[in-house]
């Protein structure tokens, strides 16, 4: 069936979560909760819309998808039911307000209509207990990750009685249109993601307390070195909330059999009793296991001592490990380090595996909630395939899966959602044909595949070495990584460590090694595609700039950052972002209302948090494609370059005319103004200038041709004054040490 409207009651949340997500897929949506005692009768809905509205990260994708979000309330709206596809009920984890709900529902709803309960902690049968046989079997759990946007996984609980077609219409709306990887879960306590990622947290935890390493020591180990994110594992209690995690805990502990291992470490810890009776609760509380404290006028991130609980200053944790995933060497070290990260691993998995068949019968499932849900980069059974899986199994054959491999484990990865020999990047096992440290290049049939590798997959040298083959290969070629980022923009470690030395003409090397690498691909005999997500912000959007098409996932964040580290884009990031705006109908008009806007964009460092966002920047254009379920960017890329391949022609060399002085002179008069009202400050007005003397043309003149390697020569020019300036070099020193910008 179609699902064509929505009605979601409840607007919590995760209510008002779902309900955006719905509005971003193009669906209407009426979002009703309990009638307000005072102002307008829909004033709760109206205030929970305001908020969907003026959410930071957004959760629309555009924020005129608001139309298509209708506030109502439970007793002047109820009808709308009655026409309702999908109604998901996302009230209050309290059983006697939903089973009031759903006498309601059954009296009113169409026989086709799906029914579901956001709920994460109350069982299926029990939801269900109350419920006609009818509905019953349209019925299920709808397990979203909040925030609903940007947690891809959603877990689907079924009973056997349920329409089994009926759960597929959902399972594909929800992948299709939501942007959801869906898994199909039983009916067992936390269900998949949950149960499995709480349990993880919680050995990681008692195994820290138990070996007596420092929270420090725990999050660098638990954490990118096993393909978990940054905040490791006292981080992310912290970022949840230490309180709402002991809640978490309570519930499993009623809810579990006393034969489940999750019991063995979920026994309330004495330090996480005193930092939440104390209001230590994490990043909502007045700190948690760490916290800001001012010492001298300075913010210091300190961390609390597992064995004193006593406070000291943050220590930075090398472990000598490098930035790659690498859980074989890790658990090898023969120190302290690699016990701790053995036993997570040996307990993770045992667990994971003594959940089959319970919570799924296909292990897949388990990995793909934990790289959902939890962002795992690999999940508990991918882990063990990198290690001596088979001996692992033999070692642990107590466990009845195990039990059962007959010590042969082989790990395989989910089938495609659209295509079962074409899924995600993840899925393949492709053939390299160039590989380095910070990229790799794939075959894949008659295309290839360039990913970056690196940390947050900034660029460097081998970066644009994999670019640069890919484009003469005379094969279409696609831009993708798997990782959470496309790329984060240029590796500035590698700039600052040739800045230290004054190696400037290391430095000038480089940047025109990259903008020859954008030119080569941009000129290729066959077309490129990027297919960003995460953010591709700085460097990273310059690649994206210089291919021919972009396929972009909803959430991708686009933008020219590099001034607020005291930079120019000097890849051609100006170059692209004039030509985009010269094409306008404004731009055709007056090449100084493009550089004008083309320098507000840089100069600003504007971003875009989705595609839909990006397009009145020219950052998106029409002719680039966007997807909601990241699964599908690459089989998207493909059919894009099927489309587009035997016609493909190469770009024509632009020519620029730009205003010289007389353009410049205004920007300068903008700049002082902004730095006479203090809004930037003095470097700031340094940088602003040199944005000028690169989108004005420099020394040119209306009347003058300006070629493409004009304006590369200007961007390097402005790029090497700026990175030679100690103002700078303070800017991009503060931010790889703090993740922010400096101001001065």
């Amino acid at each position: 069936m179609d699902i064509k409207k929505v009605v979601i009651i409840g607007s919590g949340t995760m209510g008002s979560g779902i309900a955006a997500q719905v509005a971003n897929a193009g669906v209407s949506v009426t979002l009703l909760d309990l009638p307000s005692k005072e102002g307008s009768r829909n004033q709760i809905t109206d205030n929970a819309i305001e908020r969907i509205l003026k959410s930071r990260p957004p959760l629309l994708v555009e924020k005129n998808k608001i139309n298509l979000i209708n506030p109502g309330n439970i007793e002047d709206n109820f009808d709308e039911l009655k026409n309702a596809d999908w109604i998901v009920e996302a009230v209050v984890e309290r059983i006697d307000i939903k089973h009031n709900i759903y006498s309601k529902i059954q009296a009113i709803r169409k026989s086709e209509s799906i029914i579901s309960s956001n709920t994460s902690t109350i069982p299926l049968k029990i939801l269900s207990e109350n419920m006609s046989d009818d509905m019953k079997k349209n019925f299920c759990i709808t397990h979203f990750f909040n925030p609903v946007r940007y947690m891809a996984l959603l877990e689907i609980v079924t009973e056997p009685i349920n329409d089994i077609e009926k759960i597929n219409s959902l399972k594909a709306f929800c992948d299709e249109q939501l942007g959801k990887g869906v898994i199909i879960c039983n009916d067992t306590p936390g269900f998949i993601g949950n149960r499995i990622g709480v349990y993880a947290m919680q050995v990681a935890m008692t195994e820290a307390f138990k070996m007596k390493i420092s929270i420090e020591e725990a999050d660098a180990i638990f954490g990118r070195p096993m393909g978990i994110p940054k905040t490791g594992i006292f981080g992310l209690y912290d970022l949840i909330g230490i309180d709402l995690m002991a809640d978490v805990l309570k519930s499993f502990i009623k809810e579990l059999p006393e034969t489940d291992p999750f019991h063995e470490v979920a026994q309330e810890v004495p330090l996480v009793k005193k930092l939440i009776d104390t209001g230590y609760t994490g990043r909502k509380g007045k700190g948690g296991f760490y916290r800001m404290n001012k010492v001298d006028g300075k913010k210091i991130l300190e961390a609390i001592n597992l064995e004193t609980g006593e406070y000291h200053k943050s220590k930075k944790i090398n472990l000598g490990l490098g930035d790659k995933i690498d859980i074989k060497k890790l658990i090898e070290k023969d120190d302290i380090y690699g016990k701790y990260a053995k036993a997570i691993l040996t307990k993770v998995i045992r667990y994971a595996a003594f959940l089959i068949p319970d919570v799924s019968s296909r292990y897949i499932d388990i990995d793909d909630a934990l790289r959902l849900g939890f962002n795992w980069t690999v999940g508990p059974f991918e882990m063990l395939s990198t290690i001596d899986a088979n001996k692992f199994v033999k070692e642990n054959s107590d466990i009845n899966f195990f039990k059962n491999l007959n010590n042969n484990f082989t790990f395989k990865k989910r089938p495609g959602y659209l295509d079962p020999t074409i899924d995600n990047l993840r899925s393949l096992n492709l053939e390299k044909i160039f590989s380095n440290p910070s990229a790799n290049l794939k075959n894949l049939k008659s295309y290839q595949i360039v990913e970056f590798t690196t940390k947050a997959n900034a660029l460097d040298t081998d970066s644009m070495l994999v670019l640069k083959e890919a484009a003469q290969n005379n094969k279409s070629t696609i831009v993708i990584n798997e990782a959470m980022q496309f790329s984060a923009g240029v590796n500035l470690n590698y700039v600052m460590d040739f800045a230290k030395n004054n190696e400037w003409s290391k430095i000038e090397k480089f940047i025109t090694d990259f903008q020859q690498t954008c030119k080569i691909i941009k000129y290729a005999e066959k077309p490129f595609v990027a297919a960003p997500s995460g953010l591709a912000i700085g460097g990273g959007f310059e690649v994206v700039l210089h291919c021919d098409y972009s396929v972009s996932h909803t959430n991708v964040v686009l933008g020219l950052v590099e001034s607020l580290v005291g930079l120019i884009p000097a890849g051609g990031g100006c170059k692209e972002m004039l030509w985009r705006w010269l094409q306008t109908p404004e731009g055709r008009k007056s090449s100084e209302f493009a550089s004008m806007k083309v320098f507000d964009l840089i100069g600003y460092a504007i971003t875009s948090s989705s595609p839909n966002e990006a397009k009145p920047n020219q950052f998106f254009l029409n002719k680039d494609k966007v997807v909601i379920n990241r699964d599908r960017q690459l089989r998207t890329a493909m059919n894009l370059i099927n489309n587009i391949e035997n016609s493909y022609t190469k770009p024509p060399q632009p020519t620029f005319r730009l205003g010289g002085s007389v353009v410049k002179d205004k920007m300068f008069e903008k700049l002082e103004k902004l730095y006479n009202e203090k809004k930037i400050m003095d470097h700031g007005l340094e940088v602003g200038k040199e944005i000028a003397f690169v989108l004005s043309g420099g020394d040119t003149n209306i009347n003058s041709d300006l070629s493409e390697d004009d304006l590369y020569n200007l961007e390097l020019e402005a790029f090497m004054r700026l990175i030679q300036m100690p103002k700078t070099q303070e800017r991009i020193k503060y931010t790889l040490e703090t993740g922010k910008p400096l101001v001065n």
